[in-house]
């Protein structure tokens, strides 16, 4: 069987680490370069990591990128020209860098997910049907934990659930974003989705959606213990995006979710 080639962006990240890693066992794929936006001096895995470049790409089938917005569509502007395929588990993009990716969509496969868990996927689909279902007499917020190293808050996931809940009520998700916390013990329910973010210790990832009439309240929860889930789950998109035409796909085209 022919490997996949592989490129991962953001090498000498915590994700770029674990990717490596999981590269290395998964026999359908071949890792030809490494990218880092910094000079490191020194060979990682066998390859030395470089820049993002044409020659970093040029022998590559598909790049994985979880780095920043900013390197991201870099990232984009280089494999759109090469005609290569990007999966990229990048958060924190804004509504103006989210159209530049849709824009490249047209050129190349890209598939974009705040998360590539399937079990945070589930949950995003459980809570559009949960917010569809219970309507407009349920309040809703978003709650997430992440290890103190995480920059960006609400996390990309906590967006995506969001989204969710505004996808459930056939709302825009932009005009039902709300304030966005930090650190809090508690945080309030309101018209428009509410986030709270905490940072603290090495914790990997915790998300929960509530649901509130002011009589009863409904949760759905997800936590992580692995960051092989990710990586793992990073893998398995970039093999299914390699039969696909250009556009633009998330993990629930993966999963099949309707």
């Amino acid at each position: 069987m022919r490997k996949i080639n592989l490129s991962i962006s953001g090498c000498m990240g915590r994700m770029g680490q674990q990717l490596i890693k999981s590269s290395k066992k998964n026999k359908s794929f071949k890792l030809v370069s490494l990218t880092e936006n910094r000079l490191i001096n020194k060979k990682i895995a066998g390859i030395k990591p470089i820049t993002n470049s044409f020659d970093a790409f040029k022998r590559t089938n598909v790049i994985i990128d979880f780095t920043v917005p900013k390197c991201t569509l870099e990232i984009l502007k280089i494999a759109s020209k090469l005609k290569k395929r990007v999966v990229i588990g990048t958060t924190g993009f804004s509504k103006k860098e989210e159209n530049v990716i849709k824009k490249f969509s047209r050129k190349i496969p890209i598939l974009k997910a705040g998360n590539m868990s399937l079990g945070v996927n589930l949950l995003m689909y459980l809570t559009e049907i949960a917010s569809k279902s219970l309507g407009n007499n349920f309040l809703s917020k978003v709650y997430e934990v992440h290890h103190k190293h995480k920059i960006d808050y609400p996390s990309g996931t906590a967006l995506m659930l969001g989204r969710g809940i505004a996808n459930g009520k056939n709302k825009n998700f932009y005009n039902l974003i709300g304030r966005k916390y930090l650190n809090k013990k508690s945080f309030p329910y309101a018209k428009k989705i509410n986030f709270n973010s905490i940072r603290k210790g090495e914790v990997i990832g915790e998300h929960e959606v509530r649901f509130s009439s002011g009589k009863e309240i409904i949760k759905l929860n997800h936590e992580s213990f692995d960051r092989a889930l990710y990586s793992e789950g990073a893998l398995i998109a970039a093999n299914w995006l390699m039969s696909k035409k250009a556009g633009l796909y998330s993990m629930r085209d993966l999963l099949n979710f309707k």
